[in-house]
């Protein structure tokens, strides 16, 4: 497998906090279904 530049990966928008983050190997398989930066704004409600 070719490397990637981090530039190059996927981004989604945390539905807690609103910060872009990038795809993390841990991720690969549920990419579809992360929707937070982090545990912390996991256990946290989304606001709005």
């Amino acid at each position: 497998m070719k490397m990637r530049r981090k530039s190059d990966l996927p981004v989604k928008t945390c539905a807690t906090c609103g910060r872009p983050f990038t795809w993390r190997k841990k991720w690969a398989r549920v990419w579809d279904e992360v929707r937070y930066c982090s545990d912390r704004c996991r256990r946290e409600r989304p606001r709005g």
